[in-house]
């Protein structure tokens, strides 16, 4: 056999397939997986196919090939419409190597440390209003909570008019995809056409217009004050002053657009992704009261002025965001690598034009490695060290996260700074399954908690 098993799906039936996976994607990658194993054709009856995987060996063949084997920006180019032909993402090649050099020095190191009181402050200052017994709506406040950390930590944008204006216009702009009806114009070009700005696609293109603006104004005010001040080195550390500072290994900066769609890429995938991990663990925490004792009792044991930093260390604390990105992961695959050349992986021969999708979420839902794979359980990552192709919940290899080492500390100081403060309680503690969201898998929007009690803050030292 030269290709894995897959659904025999006619042409017909096909358009019935794709509002499954919109809709009931959970069930969609389950019962394909049940079917046809840890290698799953999709197509291929007249062109090339797309393949899941979830096998560990497999998706290392993959993850520790040559990077040229794949065209991993081709495969990605349903988001262009969004990010831009700029952006990371839709990169291969020497401009991705390029671009990722350039990026990766914000997101390591110390410039974390300086991210973890910015994180502490903010979580403080939106939870200021929630007051005993008044229901709250979770994702709205995660939300609010991401996007000033990206407001302020990449644009180095605190308050004024801009600010104001990319808080109220990315919101916007976001939910042009917020339910699984309307994600259906990223999967369905036909339902991209602009009918005017009361139509979903005009309204669209209207809000992303009004961010763009938004950010190249900002872009050409900052390279006016970097030529003015010969101190802003010293006097900014916000991710896009840093950016613009960076210089190639031919000496030459990112351009005005390179930087646009870069800013574009960390605006989306640092808000939304990290504000539904953070649904999800408050739900987990709260749904389960063992976890939350257990978590409880790590943050009591720091005691009084336990840095930020060490807080994040905490063993149960990083347990509970592990298994918080394994249970439901964001991105139920990684992006899709289509092969430039044929490739033999685990014993299956792939043509030209192959497109190859590590699936996170059917790799995270294996029982061989995560018994009883549906239940909620850190205990396992405090009994078990997993390689990085059995739990990849930020993708793999060469295009892994670059923002990953700031979204699990964002995650961890944002659920230890509500969990020290707060007594809450889920106002229907029953199942929940996740919804699509534009490409990922969220928390159901209408997720609510209750403060029961207020806690005496042990608030950890900001440094």
């Amino acid at each position: 056999m030269t290709l894995p098993n897959g659904p025999s799906t006619p042409g017909f039936m096909r358009i019935f397939r794709m509002l499954k996976l919109i809709f009931r994607p959970l069930e969609y990658l389950d019962d394909y997986a049940q079917r046809y194993g840890d290698m799953i054709k999709i197509g291929g009856e007249k062109a090339p196919p797309f393949i899941y995987v979830s096998n560990p060996e497999a998706i290392k063949e993959i993850f520790t090939a040559d990077p040229e084997l794949f065209a991993c920006g081709r495969g990605n180019g349903i988001l262009r419409f969004l990010l831009g032909d700029n952006s990371l993402i839709l990169l291969d090649g020497e401009p991705h190597q390029r671009q990722r050099r350039l990026l990766m020095p914000p997101f390591h190191g110390e410039r974390l440390r300086a991210y973890s009181q910015l994180i502490c402050e903010i979580t403080q200052q939106v939870t200021r209003e929630w007051t005993v017994g008044k229901p709250l709506l979770l994702r709205p406040y995660m939300q609010e909570i991401t996007l000033r950390v990206i407001l302020q930590a990449v644009f180095g944008l605190h308050q004024g008019e801009r600010y104001e204006q990319l808080r109220q216009q990315l919101s916007s702009l976001l939910e042009s995809f917020g339910s699984p009806l309307s994600s259906s114009m990223i999967f369905f070009p036909s339902l991209q056409k602009d009918w005017g700005q009361l139509s979903p696609w005009g309204h669209f293109l209207r809000k992303k217009q009004q961010v763009k603006q938004l950010i190249y104004d900002e872009i050409r005010e900052r390279r006016i004050e970097m030529l003015e001040a010969t101190s802003l080195q010293s006097s900014r550390n916000d991710i896009l002053t840093l950016l613009m500072l960076a210089r190639d290994e031919a000496g030459e900066p990112m351009t005005d657009d390179e930087l646009h769609d870069e800013l574009m890429t960390l605006l989306l995938a640092g808000h939304e992704t990290t504000a539904s991990g953070l649904v999800w663990a408050l739900y987990w925490i709260h749904h389960l009261s063992e976890v939350e004792d257990k978590l409880r009792y790590e943050l009591d044991t720091l005691g009084e002025g336990a840095e930020a930093m060490e807080i994040a260390r905490g063993p149960y604390l990083s347990a509970i965001c592990q298994e918080t990105l394994r249970i439901y992961p964001i991105l139920p695959s990684t992006f899709i690598r289509v092969l430039k050349s044929p490739m033999e992986i685990a014993g299956y021969h792939f043509d030209t034009g192959t497109a190859l999708l590590p699936s996170i979420y059917l790799t995270h839902q294996r029982e061989d490695l995560y018994p009883q794979p549906k239940r909620f359980k850190p205990e396992r990552f405090l009994e078990r060290q997993y390689s990085p192709y059995e739990y990849l919940p930020f993708g793999g290899s060469h295009r892994r996260c670059l923002g990953s080492a700031l979204a699990q500390l964002e995650m961890k100081l944002v659920l230890a700074t509500i969990v020290s403060k707060f007594q809450m309680a889920l106002t229907d503690n029953g199942s929940v399954k996740p919804v699509r969201r534009g490409l990922t898998f969220a928390p159901p929007g209408n997720l609510k908690m209750v403060v029961t009690q207020l806690r005496v803050q042990k608030t950890p030292v900001l440094v």
